[in-house]
């Protein structure tokens, strides 16, 4: 009788973890000056997901309202919660360091807010992401808006064709980013730039 206890405390505790790291997913953004930005696309369903994984889990009184099937969705979400978990984290720690907003549009034509890790090098801004996604939002040669410290400003973006620009930063990125060296030593990213990876150079303005 008293054996499902301590593992009912150890589901109610880790309940309570993934409130947490649900929460932080969206009070994290809270810290950088400008606009609130919302969280999108995975960071926002590792958030909520996070959210209604420890709601189900830090109130136990739920799954015993629904009766067997409460407890067995329970279980599944104990099983499902390190994932989402190690996702929320991630989409957190991804924000606790510069993090800016390049204003372009996405392939109709609707606004998109790009948000990007930044490297600074000869007086010029860097960005990398994959090629899809610049050309997804024809930023070769376009004139965007970047919002950085909570300030914006008008830069032109050029895709860079050299690998050196692509390998340098990379590498900047990598001296500057605690959360890029963590996840290249546990393999979320690798030595370097992939072969999908370009780098635009953002210049101010003429």
């Amino acid at each position: 009788m008293h054996g499902p206890k301590p593992l009912a405390r150890t589901a109610q505790a880790v309940g309570w973890l993934m409130l947490a790291a649900g929460v932080s997913v969206f009070a994290i953004r809270l810290r950088h000056a400008g606009p609130y930005a919302f969280p999108e696309q995975g960071n926002l369903r590792a958030g909520v997901l996070a959210l209604l994984i420890g709601i189900a889990l830090a109130a136990p009184g739920v799954a015993r309202a629904a009766g067997r099937a409460g407890a067995l969705a329970r279980r599944l979400l104990f099983a499902a919660a390190p994932i989402v978990l190690f996702f929320a984290l991630y989409a957190t720690l991804a924000e606790v360091e510069e993090v800016v907003v390049l204003r372009a549009t996405d392939a109709r034509g609707a606004p998109a807010n790009l948000r990007l890790w930044i490297a600074d090098h000869a007086g010029a801004a860097w960005v990398s992401m994959p090629r899809s996604k610049a050309e997804r939002h024809s930023l070769d040669g376009a004139q965007l808006e970047l919002l950085r410290a909570g300030r914006t400003s008008c830069v032109m973006a050029t895709l860079s064709t050299d690998p050196a620009d692509n390998e340098r930063t990379f590498r900047l990125r990598d001296e500057k980013y605690a959360i890029q060296r963590l996840g290249r030593r546990i393999g979320l990213f690798g030595d370097g730039p992939s072969a999908e990876t370009v780098t635009l150079r953002l210049d101010p303005c003429p």
